[in-house]
């Protein structure tokens, strides 16, 4: 059973270096099951707070400076879907990163939008999405002066945060919405030795962040802000009530407040432990040889790229698994990342460092891999118009032209590598193609990569 088999995992002695950001660590986790109530008398109510979960928006808004905070208790999705939705009309044209998250694209396509795409720069090295150019947004708002909404996601799974106060300027001097996928950055506005400026405090008009990602809070607890008065709160409320549930856990909301009470209370402590015990986890890896821990915007999200060994990022979050009981938050072709928290203890990064000497002693020099270039496949339809088209298992080498009828991804970081409308090009089928061979298994909407992928002609 489920239970019995959770707890067998929690007894095996594994280390959590990835989410939720509780790290499974009972002292920031009082909650009792038995609070699990909906909402009866005396309890307020989620979707028209006037009681006590006003005072839990109320603080989180003052934390994050916002007009108003929202709790979310469906995750970051439920305020993403929320958010596009209410800043947008079906017709629509949004601006949006290539590297967004699915639910982004399921928005698209659920508010029949027409998404107008943006690459991010590339490290060299790692082959990792780093920041949005300003300057980028700037020309293609230029280009597309009928542009609604500009969406962002800012930090990134790797932790790469882009300038959105610069971004917010441009956007605004426009009189355009900026949207911001902050759901990997709860926490940034709390670093003190390593400031970040977050998405409220740069000027964006609307975010969405996971208090369970990288904070102590269970999993789907989440926060929705908005800044400003383009946006419209009575909307906002109108669509969350469609897609959160009309009988939202008690469990859930009062972790959700346990947690802005403990940011509140105790924040500044916590995170001046946690900074130096990142300090001293990266004090410890510099001197790794073959493998490398990168530097990211934000500290706490550790990618150890594997890019100078002859290993896949894989196979060594498989290593730190079965030889030293550490699991990781994600593996991809040539880095693996470790997700961090105020809640990981210095015995656990401890653990990560010396698990990562043994591993890169061991390890063979090999000459550098060519990383993937970035690529941005042509979009034939929109999304929302090919969703409904079945499309046809077709062997995933002789795809290249057709167009893609079903979304394919890696999960994490759940960024769709090929969307329904776009055209399937050979370095799509190369990039999938490695993931196979690196270990990493894509997922596709009708299931059945890595030996199909549904897709169809242009005359369909």
């Amino acid at each position: 059973m489920l239970y019995e088999k959770l707890l067998e995992y929690v007894s095996n002695g594994i280390y959590p270096m990835h989410m939720p950001g509780h790290k499974r660590n009972a002292e920031f986790l009082s909650i009792d099951p038995l609070v699990d109530i909906t909402e009866i008398r005396g309890f307020d109510n989620l979707h028209d707070p006037g009681g006590i979960l006003r005072d839990t928006t109320e603080l989180a808004a003052k934390l994050y400076g916002a007009d108003k905070s929202f709790p979310l208790i469906n995750g970051s999705t439920a305020g993403i879907l929320a958010a596009i939705g209410a800043c947008t009309k079906r017709g629509d044209k949004i601006l949006m990163a290539r590297n967004s998250h699915i639910s982004v694209y399921n928005a698209v396509a659920l508010f029949g939008l027409n998404p107008v795409y943006i690459l991010p720069e590339t490290d060299k090295f790692s082959g990792i999405a780093c920041r949005i150019d300003p300057k980028a947004v700037e020309l293609a708002l230029e280009q597309s002066p009928d542009i609604k909404l500009v969406c962002l996601t800012s930090p990134t799974y790797e932790g790469v945060v882009s300038d959105i106060g610069t971004i917010a300027d441009i956007v605004h001097r426009k009189g355009i919405l900026l949207f911001a996928d902050e759901a990997h950055g709860a926490h940034v506005r709390f670093y003190r030795q390593v400031p970040i400026n977050d998405a409220m405090s740069s000027g964006a008009d609307i975010s969405v962040m996971s208090l369970h990602k990288t904070l102590p809070a269970l999993t789907q607890c989440a926060l929705l802000h908005v800044r400003g008065k383009l946006v419209d709160f009575g909307e906002i409320s109108r669509l969350l009530a469609v897609f959160q549930t009309s009988s939202p856990s008690y469990v859930l909301l009062s972790s959700i407040d346990q947690c802005l009470r403990l940011l509140d209370s105790d924040g500044m402590r916590l995170f001046h432990e946690y900074e130096q015990n990142l300090a001293d986890f990266h004090e410890r890896t510099k001197q790794l040889r073959n493998l490398s821990v990168l530097r990211s915007s934000d500290p706490g999200k550790l990618v150890i790229s594997t890019k100078k060994t002859a290993l896949s990022g894989m196979e060594l979050a498989d290593i730190l698994y079965t030889e030293h009981k550490i699991e990781l938050e994600m593996a991809s072709i040539d880095y693996a990342l470790a997700m961090t928290s105020i809640c990981d203890t210095a015995a656990g990064f401890n653990r990560l460092a010396k698990a990562l000497t043994v591993i890169d002693n061991s390890t063979q020099l090999r000459p550098s891999r060519e990383s993937l270039s970035a690529f941005l496949p042509v979009q034939a339809k929109l999304p929302g118009e090919v969703l409904a088209q079945s499309g046809d298992p077709t062997p995933l080498s002789n795809a290249v032209g057709l167009m893609s009828s079903e979304y394919v991804w890696a999960y994490p970081p759940g960024i769709p590598i090929i969307v329904p409308g776009e055209i399937i090009d050979e370095a799509v089928v190369l990039y999938i193609t490695r993931l196979v061979q690196s270990g990493i298994s894509p997922k596709s909407t009708n299931g059945r990569l890595p030996e199909y992928i549904y897709a169809c002609d242009l005359t369909r």
